[in-house]
């Protein structure tokens, strides 16, 4: 029986992993460098054009009406009443500093409910427009997936607020059962505050205390519904979530546990010891851990290069010396993510960096300031590697225009708009990695650093302010740094082009291209092949180039 839920789920993580596929990596409270709760999410999708999410809060009359919108196709899944007050969400936290990240694990494929009327997506924000904590979300996101049925695939949501962290696994109980009390299933676990942990499409709680209802929560058919299927036999408390709704196959390993791996091999000594785990070859490895304590605090700079990552210094870094890389080292490897050779099944590594990504976050969520400060969602709207994560307050009512434009969608480019600036600029960058790469990390880290710089100061004169001032200060500070962002990326945009046209490079004195003395462009350099690349060719084509 494992052997054939083992095929069947590493079909689901197959079609996930070029889909909706995105990690979540989460830092307590006292793990944290300045004592907030940090949480980050990608959303690695193709065509995943999303602008900056915007709610506003609102009253609502007795009897209104939500319609249900399926959040990766728009599909109509049916309505439920809207609660009497929502409050105001930005991205993926609300007013109170509530932030709410997901991935999708897939699961059994039977236990989906297509006669569901919440789907992951629209959870998430409803989730957000009702709770003023994390625990309080959980309660109200199950209670409405166990009245209206869920309608997706099993899912790991994070749910964090300045004071906790918490991951909540999901599925549902498939069509069969729409018409029944039993809906769903779920279970959620509260992350130590000194802990740090993640997820990345594969469900990562196994077994948990039945009796700790501090810092577990369960539906009371968790391990019942598991039983009926035939899917555990044991003792209570030896039931693990995942290896009964969704065994952690090669692909679950390799291609989702390693991102959160080499996020914990950042942060603690002696990861070699879970090694055997992500690579997925050792079916019987130790598994790794839901969460680990790292060895010194994590900071808010810290997760957004995690956010980076590309397995640098473990086994599984994108090889930059190998044909998949291409003449300049680039450390991304098209999709899709398997691939076949004369009948023989082959992958490329999924590291968290990835070029898929359509936008990402880092939000730092803080209990000592007033709301409207404490909650600073740090968005970026392409791949982490190839963004400055800008500051965006949770308190915001009017959005940057850049991440809200008008016009702009998957299928139509502006020059207004950050995803179209930013995939601009790493669709250069990409395939002439190791050339042009510098020249756009100068720009982003100097960018990064000076919104970290500013943050003190803007929020020391935030916190002097009466909260109507504060919200707007900030929003029109959040704006201002969003726009500026823009401003500077389309400016790298045409210094790449005119640097670096057509595989040569242009040089450059006190921040200038050079002239030469008649007034003309100076003698371009060309470097030609990187070494590494140079030794592969010959290896590759013998003596076919040898100069005679």
């Amino acid at each position: 029986m494992k052997k054939a839920l083992f095929t069947a789920v590493s079909f689901l993580l197959m079609a996930l992993g070029d889909s909706y596929a995105c990690t979540n990596f989460i830092v307590g409270k006292n793990a944290s460098a300045d004592g907030s709760v940090i949480c980050s999410y990608n959303a690695d999708s193709y065509g995943a054009f999303m602008n900056l999410a915007h709610y506003p809060a609102a009253k609502h009359a007795k009897g209104e009406m939500r319609k249900i919108y399926e959040w990766d196709t728009n599909k109509y899944l049916g309505e439920i009443p809207e609660a009497e007050e929502t409050y105001n969400v930005v991205g993926n936290i609300n007013e109170w500093q509530v932030t709410i990240g997901e991935t999708t694990y897939g699961g059994r494929e039977e236990m989906v409910d297509s006669t569901g009327v919440i789907d992951y997506g629209s959870l998430i924000y409803i989730g957000l427009q009702r709770s003023k904590t994390a625990r309080e979300a959980i309660q109200i996101m199950t209670a409405l997936v166990e009245k209206y049925g869920y309608y997706s695939e099993g899912e790991t949501f994070t749910l964090c607020d300045p004071n906790e962290a918490w991951i909540l696994e999901m599925q549902g109980c498939g069509p069969d059962r729409a018409k029944s009390k039993e809906r769903v299933v779920w279970v959620a676990r509260r992350i130590p505050d000194n802990a740090i942990s993640g997820h990345a499409n594969q469900s990562r709680i196994g077994k948990f205390p039945l009796k700790d209802k501090e810092n577990v929560l369960y539906s009371k058919n968790v391990i019942k519904y598991a039983r009926k299927m035939g899917w555990f036999d044991g003792k209570d408390e030896d039931f693990s979530w995942k290896n009964a709704y969704a065994f952690p196959d090669f692909s679950g390993r390799r291609i989702c546990d390693a991102r959160v791996w080499s996020f914990f091999n950042h942060h603690v000594k002696g990861m070699e010891r879970y090694l055997p785990w992500a690579l997925g070859i050792d079916k019987d490895a130790e598994d790794m851990p839901l969460w680990v304590i790292p060895d010194k605090k994590v900071s808010v700079a810290d997760v957004m290069n995690d956010m980076r990552d590309h397995f640098e210094g473990t086994p599984m870094a994108i090889d930059s010396t190998d044909i998949g890389a291409g003449i300049w080292q680039m450390p991304y490897r098209p999709t899709p993510l398997f691939f076949k050779v004369d009948g023989k099944d082959y992958f490329n590594e999924r590291p968290t960096s990835t070029q898929q990504t359509a936008w990402s976050y880092v939000s730092q969520m803080r209990s000592w300031l007033p709301r409207e400060v404490g909650g600073c969602f740090w968005f970026g709207n392409d791949d982490g590697n190839m963004v400055a994560y800008t500051p965006i307050y949770c308190s915001m009512t009017e959005r940057p225009e850049c991440y809200n434009t008008p016009g702009a969608d998957a299928l139509n480019f502006s020059m207004k708009n950050a995803y179209w600036v930013e995939n601009w600029v790493s669709n250069m960058v990409y395939p002439r990695y190791s050339a042009l790469f510098p020249s756009l990390k100068e720009v982003r880290d100097s960018l990064q650093q000076s919104y970290f710089q500013q943050q003190p100061q803007i929020e020391a004169q935030a916190k002097a302010m009466e909260p109507a001032a504060r919200q707007r200060f900030l929003n029109e500070y959040s704006v201002r740094q969003a726009q500026q962002m823009l401003a500077r990326w389309k400016q790298l945009a045409t210094y790449l082009i005119v640097k670096y046209n057509d595989m040569a490079v242009k040089p450059e004195e006190n921040g200038h291209f050079k002239r030469s003395e008649y007034g003309l462009g100076a003698t371009v350099k060309r470097p030609g092949y990187p070494e590494t690349f140079k030794r592969r060719l010959v290896e590759q084509t013998g003596e076919r180039y040898l100069k005679q």
